[in-house]
């Protein structure tokens, strides 16, 4: 399993990125290099919405790999993470065989094989023979229990199947694991990966990333949305602004054909940005200060 290296440097990952609309700092690009070069997975971690999920899908996209998928969720178990038998299928073959000669074991060896196996995410990421990138999506949904499913496919890049024996990886994909930090992961799983906080990004970035995600935005307003959800990710709220909503927000202002957000304009789409009402009522509370106001929406330096 000695997979040649996807990336030649941290600079090249950053650049390669930026090419597919990921805006990488150097801490992002370099995770992805080591973990790269090391052959472990990627645990990412931060608040919902910073570009997580989006960072393997980008890596896919940059590679040419397949992107595999496992959403989790509570509940999640073995059968539809790893693999499960068609057991209708099996007992189908049982009934067909029932008047035909054969031992038991020459049925058993039948009924459990590659033909009668479904597999899921998992199992689908290590018998892949192209070039994949695992996605294990919000892995901080799944209870304690369920995290043991990972380890030996974090740890080895193999599966044990009781009635096939253990299944060892073609290529060894890379994995990224997202959290949203909604409880503590354990410790066996923390080890077996790299660790990757995304947080919010500074006012610049995040503007660099609305004027690269939103078309024909002008310069300016791309200033103003940026400071703007900076400063309701000051006050105090249930659920800040994510990425993707600062997006949704610059969108919605290009369609309404505004060039400067005004207070009025702020209060009367802030339920795009924000989505508890609590929330909404502290923003147009902050948008109607004049002097905040003042501070908040003029044109910054150019």
């Amino acid at each position: 399993m000695a997979d040649a290296p996807r990336f030649e440097s941290v600079q090249a990952v950053r650049d390669g990125l930026r090419k597919v609309d990921y805006l990488a700092d150097e801490g992002i690009a370099g995770i992805v290099y080591l973990a790269d070069r090391l052959k472990k997975p990627i645990l990412v971690e931060g608040p919902a919405g910073t570009g997580k999920t989006q960072l393997a899908k980008s890596v896919a996209e940059l590679t040419g790999a397949r992107l595999i998928r496992l959403q989790c969720y509570e509940g999640l178990d073995e059968s539809k993470a790893l693999y499960e038998w068609n057991y209708k299928k099996q007992l189908l073959r049982i009934q067909a065989q029932r008047n035909e000669d054969g031992t038991w074991e020459e049925i058993e060896n039948d009924i459990f094989s590659d033909d009668f196996l479904l597999t899921r995410p998992l199992l689908e990421a290590i018998r892949a023979d192209d070039p994949v990138v695992l996605l294990i999506d919000e892995v901080d949904r799944v209870e304690v229990e369920t995290e043991a499913l990972l380890l030996e496919i974090l740890s080895d890049y193999q599966v044990s199947i009781p009635e096939l024996g253990t299944i060892e990886a073609k290529q060894i994909p890379l994995v990224f694991l997202t959290s949203n930090n909604t409880r503590e992961l354990s410790e066996a799983l923390k080890r077996r990966c790299l660790f990757l906080h995304i947080d919010y990004p500074d006012v610049e970035r995040e503007k660099e990333i609305v004027l690269t995600k939103v078309p024909d935005i002008t310069e300016s307003l791309a200033d103003q949305v940026s400071r703007i959800v900076r400063s309701l990710r000051q006050l105090e709220l249930k659920k800040s602004p994510s990425v993707s909503e600062t997006l949704d927000w610059a969108n919605t202002l290009m369609l309404l054909g505004v060039e400067n957000v005004d207070a009025e304009t702020a209060t009367s789409t802030a339920n795009i940005l924000l989505k508890y009402q609590s929330d909404i009522a502290k923003a147009v509370k902050e948008f109607s200060n004049n002097q905040q106001a003042a501070k908040v929406f003029a044109p910054g330096p150019k």
